[in-house]
This record gives structure tokens, C-alpha cells and sequence, in this order.
């Protein structure tokens, strides 16, 4: 008696490719265009952050081109006495170098993790957190010493009004996204620790905050190019 052959089983179709691609990709939650869905809504909302950023910054450069007030020396308020010395700028320099440094870190941390070395990108991570802490506490001094010498959103001993809303407005927004940066770098290092991303084999998440870290960095840089240097 001859065998009664078994009927095949069904091969899964091929996903289409292009726009039926995406489509299909978005409504079964997977990934657009081959980058992780984590990956392609931080990149969204760091893209809503920069036109947030440029908007303050945009118009802080009107405020300030168009005040007939003298716009205070920005030296001369930031500036530390060491000795009998007063140094300019030198909180903010301490400032722009920790959030630089804390970039480097950030980006070994990375690397860790692609290579899954969970323990020493966790370590990385931590340092990152203590570096974005120092910046958060040398602006909360660099706040209280202005608030003690009477800066105030409304008024400004040192020239224009609007130099005290204009600073505290963008400083204290940054210095809101390092504070949220810091508690997510805590988080995830702890998890890494755990070896909750052991268990699944994906680190995409240390990149991911990776992204957001640099942003921050990032639009520093752009701070102390507008708001301190000019």
C-alpha cells in the first residue's frame, strides 16, 4: 500500500516591500524601514525637541537684537571670584566640559553594549549619571547665585528685563531634560545589572538613551554658543 504523501506546509509570504512595507510593518508593531520602532520614536521626538529648542534660542536672539535696553555682560555676571581673581565664564566652562565628557562615556557605554559586556556598560552608564548630576548642581548654584544678586524672570539688575526670563526659560528647560536623562541612565543601568536585557539578547534600549544623552550634549553646545558667548 503506497504512502499517502503529507501535505506541505504553507510557506509565510514575503513582506511587501516599499510603501505596503511600512504600512505592513507599523500595523503588526514591528520596525520601519529596518530600524527598531524604541530607535525611530526617539529619533521623532528628539526631531519635536530641536524645533522646541530653536524656537527659545530664535527668540531669545530677537529679544535681544531688538531690545534698546543694554543686554547685560554675560562675562561679568557669570564670572567666579578664585582668590582675589575674578575668571569669566569659568562655572560655565566647568559646566560644557563635564556634559562634553559625560558624551564620551555615554558612547563607550554603547559600545558595551553591543559587544553585551552588561557589566561594565552599566558602570559606564553610572559614571554618565554622576557626570549629568554635577551639571544639574552647578546650575542650581549658578541659579541661586543669580536669584541672590536679584536676577527674577520680570527684572534684571545687571541691564534688559528680558535677560532674566530668557535664562531661566532655557537653562532651566535643558537642565530639566539632564535631570530626566540622569534618572533614565539610572534605570537602565540598574536593569542591566538585573539582566533583564540579558534574557531577551537586545541592548537596543543602552542606544536609545544614548541618542537622547547626545541631544543633550548637543543643544549645550548651541547654549553656550548663543546664550554665553555672544
Amino acid at each position: 500500500m503506497s504512502a499517502v504523501p503529507m501535505p506541505s506546509s504553507p510557506q509565510p509570504a514575503a513582506p511587501p516591500d516599499g510603501l505596503r512595507g511600512l504600512v505592513s510593518d507599523w500595523s503588526s508593531d514591528r520596525q520601519a524601514f529596518h530600524v527598531p520602532w524604541g530607535k525611530a520614536m526617539m529619533w521623532i521626538f528628539l526631531l519635536s525637541d530641536t524645533f522646541i529648542f530653536g524656537s527659545f534660542l530664535t527668540g531669545y536672539m530677537t529679544v535681544r537684537a531688538s531690545t534698546t535696553v543694554d543686554w547685560p555682560n554675560v562675562s561679568q555676571v557669570f564670572s567666579l571670584h578664585v582668590g582675589a581673581t575674578e575668571v569669566p565664564l569659568l562655572l560655565i566652562a566647568i559646566m560644557t566640559f563635564v556634559l562634553i565628557t559625560s558624551s564620551g562615556t555615554m558612547a563607550m557605554a554603547v559600545n558595551c553594549a553591543y559587544r553585551r559586556d552588561r557589566v561594565n556598560a552599566a558602570a559606564l552608564m553610572i559614571v554618565t549619571a554622576g557626570f549629568g548630576e554635577m551639571f544639574v548642581c552647578m546650575q542650581a548654584f549658578e541659579w541661586t547665585k543669580l536669584i541672590l544678586e536679584g536676577v527674577r524672570p520680570w527684572e534684571n539688575p545687571f541691564g534688559a528685563a528680558q535677560f532674566g526670563s530668557s535664562f531661566f526659560m532655557i537653562t532651566g528647560f535643558h537642565g530639566l531634560h539632564v535631570t530626566g536623562g540622569v534618572i533614565l541612565l539610572i534605570i537602565v543601568s540598574i536593569r542591566l545589572l538585573r539582566g533583564d536585557y540579558e534574557r531577551t539578547g537586545n541592548y537596543a534600549i543602552v542606544e536609545i538613551v544614548g541618542l537622547y544623552w547626545h541631544f543633550v550634549d548637543l543643544v549645550w553646545v548651541f547654549i553656550f554658543a548663543f546664550f554665553y558667548l555672544w
